[in-house]
């Protein structure tokens, strides 16, 4: 078995590389930093390191790297004759991927059957998007792309944080994972996976990891950037701020249970569990990398708006992520150019037109006139 997974990032390598090695596919890496696919295309192994409770050292194996920039022509060929395409590389960069699946998919022989197409990605159906942006691509009839490829959403966590200085290929991860795919448009074919997850709904699925772990985690980081605090679990050791990101996960609970009929003690385990992975010591996880990119943060169907859009529009509470909204806009990080956007549009535009341009959400919004009204505070 082979699999073409787009990213060789920690994420890629820590996470779903290691899954997929585990599973027994051989991988081809496609990225296009020269540096890292030089070095993995020059690798045997590398390990990744598990710390936590049980934690361990797995070696990763039968691997390959191409560059997806300069050696775009040998990324098709591995395409065309995969079982399995993956990608780790954020939502934003999937419409730069898809042209290169595209042109796979039109080489590839119908003796192979079709080739299993996976976003992994922090984002809502992120499979969908990449088809979308494949489909556009296709030069050929819609009914032929259907019989080339089956598309599939999936949902994953795992703490990749950034590597300490010197780590090389090896990644440093914690213990938990979960990968979930929606098993329904295999037919009863998926592909054979161990370390993942199938079901049939994979709805409540994305929402409950993205409501809680994201929105916690990102809830964390800029809590402990308003604070002056570097790292998340030094974050979380903080009982005033911990208190703070357990409220915001309180109110995507009542959400979860609301929407997709979660049992309420089984999502507050859910919500303890991971507010206890975000104090791993053993992570040397920082605010200014979960932080990162705060406009997709604060985006539409994102890990704050998202949810709160939701509960304003069933008049339920929103107070403990507007202070999650406000310290977000508060993030401030030169060196992120999301973050440099965000502040210049708070600078030069209305609290009207910024909640517009950060958020989407419309004027007739129920949650519209609140955000405006802490951009307004906040400026």
């Amino acid at each position: 078995m082979k699999a073409v997974h787009f990213g060789a990032g920690n994420i890629g390598r820590g996470f779903v590389g290691l899954l997929l090695h585990e599973a027994g596919y051989e991988i081809v890496f496609a990225d296009v930093a020269a540096e890292l696919i030089d070095s993995l295309a020059a690798a045997d192994s590398y390990t990744v390191h598990e710390v936590g409770q049980e934690g361990q050292d797995k070696v990763v194996t039968g691997f390959s790297a191409l560059n997806s920039g300069s050696q775009q022509a040998e990324v098709i060929e591995a395409i065309a004759t995969a079982d399995l395409v993956t990608t780790a590389v954020g939502p934003h960069i999937l419409k730069f991927v898809a042209p290169t699946i595209a042109h796979a998919l039109a080489q590839r022989s119908a003796d192979l059957g079709p080739l299993h197409v996976m976003a992994c990605e922090n984002a809502i159906n992120a499979t969908d998007i990449l088809q979308q942006e494949i489909t556009s691509a296709w030069e050929g009839s819609e009914e032929d792309l259907v019989t080339r490829a089956i598309f599939a959403n999936t949902a994953v966590d795992r703490i990749v944080p950034a590597q300490a200085a010197g780590a090389h290929l090896d990644v440093t991860v914690e213990t938990f994972y979960e990968w979930v795919i929606d098993r329904t448009p295999f037919n009863g074919n998926e592909p054979v996976i161990p370390g993942a997850t199938f079901v049939d709904d994979l709805g409540p699925y994305i929402e409950r990891k993205l409501f809680t772990v994201n929105t916690g985690h990102a809830s964390a980081a800029y809590f402990g950037s308003v604070a002056g605090i570097e790292k998340i679990a030094d974050v979380m050791a903080n009982e005033q701020i911990a208190a703070k990101v357990n409220a915001v996960l309180q109110e995507t609970k009542a959400l979860l249970v609301a929407k997709h009929g979660l049992d309420p003690e089984v999502q507050e385990a859910y919500v303890q569990k991971i507010l206890t992975r975000f104090t791993n010591p053993h992570l040397p996880d920082t605010v200014g990398r979960v932080g990162r990119a705060p406009m997709r943060k604060l985006s539409r169907h994102e890990r704050f708006i998202g949810p709160a859009a939701d509960l304003a529009e069933r008049g339920m509470p929103v107070a403990a992520l507007s202070e999650a909204i406000v310290a977000a806009l508060q993030f401030n990080a030169p060196d992120d150019a999301e973050a440099v956007t965000l502040h210049e549009i708070l600078a030069s535009q209305s609290p009207d037109e910024a909640t517009s341009s950060i958020t989407g959400l419309e004027p007739e919004h129920p949650l519209f006139a609140q955000v405006s009204s802490l951009i307004a505070q906040s400026a």
